[in-house]
């Protein structure tokens, strides 16, 4: 499992970093969250294809989480994408993508599934679910948690004490199914246990919230936004949107593992300052640059 931050300004990109979007890659799907302008592009400079993307969620419209949309759409539909793209965000989401399509005049060849989601769990398989909670911005706005479900890890000394080698027998053993071997009925538990799976939040452009809490509970990777150093608290008030050291206090009262901090405002010239400041409240926190990989 892989994130690779694509952009981590906020409204206004910089020569150094581009709007917003994360690409997390786990097993053959490639979750987007957020497609801010230019997002395409960043994906090619990183060696990745633009066919990798099978997911795109929307935390909100506001154009700089959105202006990459209806070129990487073009792209894809221009391409041998042999998928059905699922874009998932807030409430008018489905309206919106076809107003792009009226706005814009290119071939209608991918298959798309767009979905209006709320709050709660929106998409779940064998691997893992995906679940969404309302923020604050002034505007319709969703924050995400990628959480992985608990997968059984066999240990192959055991098992092949009980005359069970590589193969067929193990996937069903790692499948939480009972065996038998040489008359003897084995069950998972026997062989193996369970391992609880990795757990990724995205909470950005939103005041200080429950729903931030609730979203970054325990994860392995808080992705969260902070455009304001804390002198500029009220004006972050003002505009719905968190200080390093709100984001620093969020991932340190929820007891998140590791904290990534982006969209940040481009009146800083580096993230040095901010870096320092969320620090003092939570140790483990890192300034996310454009194209930086952090696997979890």
């Amino acid at each position: 499992m892989e994130v690779l931050f694509l952009g981590t300004s906020s409204m206004v990109p910089t020569k150094d970093r581009n709007q917003m979007g994360v690409l997390l890659s786990y097993n053959a799907e490639g979750i987007l969250f957020d497609c801010g302008e230019g997002i395409q592009r960043q994906i090619k400079i990183a060696n990745e294809k633009l066919t990798k993307v099978t997911k795109v969620l929307i935390s909100h419209w506001h154009g700089d989480h959105v202006l990459g949309l209806p070129g990487l759409i073009q792209s894809l539909s221009a391409s041998e994408y042999n998928r059905t793209l699922e874009i998932y965000g807030p409430k008018g989401t489905k309206e919106r993508i076809e107003y792009l399509f009226k706005a814009f005049v290119f071939d209608r060849k991918l298959e798309m599934n767009v979905y209006d989601i709320g709050e709660g769990v929106f998409f779940e398989n064998g691997d893992f679910i995906l679940e969404s909670r309302k923020l604050e911005h002034g505007v319709e706005t969703l924050g995400y948690l990628f959480r992985e479900k608990p997968k059984r890890k066999i240990d192959m000394k055991s098992a092949k004490k009980l005359g069970i080698s590589e193969g067929p027998v193990i996937g069903k053993l790692q499948n939480g199914n009972s065996v038998t071997v040489k008359g003897k009925k084995i069950s998972p538990d026997d062989v193996g246990r369970l391992v609880e799976g990795k757990s990724i939040a995205y909470v950005t452009d939103t005041s200080l919230c429950n729903s931030c809490y609730s979203l970054a509970k325990d994860v392995d990777l808080l992705i969260c936004e902070s455009t304001y150093l804390s002198k500029l608290e009220e004006k972050s008030e003002e505009n719905y949107h968190m200080t390093a050291k709100q984001a620093a206090m969020l991932a340190n009262n929820a007891n998140a593992k590791k904290l990534a901090l982006v969209h940040f405002s481009s009146r800083y010239k580096d993230t040095i300052e901010i870096e320092e400041e969320a620090k003092t409240y939570f140790s483990n926190t890192v300034c996310a640059n454009d194209f930086m990989r952090i696997r979890v």
